[in-house]
């Protein structure tokens, strides 16, 4: 009696490992996917990349702006929309053969970020710092968010 294999693509015999490794790239991939969880994977060409982060006693925002200078920046609170922008004017290059120049692929770069905050965050209390190309934020939470965390135990 010859003995039957499951072939690949009619070529090579399928490899048990191989299969599982199939099924766990493949499951793995789509758990790691950002449009499984609502970000489509794409910074905006005006959009800085942005990292949140909750505490026990704050919203910590770390947005990348690098090559920034601190009075670069600009953050507006207008109702419940915090924006966040930062901006370079654009330097005018006249022509001159004599500045040694070949190409310039430097430009100068301006982003909006808009952040809805509700009545949790204490808005007179949000701070902010540029330190090594990142604008950091800190937004504290109201007394009335605080008081709302707690851990809950599972019995």
């Amino acid at each position: 009696m010859t003995n039957m294999v499951k072939k690949e693509n009619g070529r090579q015999p399928a490899i048990f490992g191989s299969v599982i490794d199939q099924v766990f790239q493949s499951n793995l991939s789509h758990f790691l996917d950002d449009d499984f969880w609502g970000f489509n994977g794409k910074i905006q060409r005006n959009q800085a990349p942005v990292n949140i982060r909750e505490t026990e006693k704050s919203f910590e925002l770390e947005i990348l702006a690098p090559g920034f200078q601190k009075q670069d920046f600009h953050l507006n609170l207008a109702g419940n929309t915090l924006t966040v922008s930062g901006g370079q004017e654009q330097e005018k290059k006249e022509e001159n053969t004599n500045n040694g120049w070949i190409k310039q692929e430097f430009k100068k770069m301006f982003f909006s970020r808009d952040f809805t905050i509700d009545d949790s965050i204490e808005a007179g209390g949000i701070s902010a710092r540029y330190e090594n190309g990142i604008l950091y934020l800190t937004l504290p939470k109201s007394q009335k968010a605080q008081q709302l965390s707690r851990v809950i135990e599972i019995s």
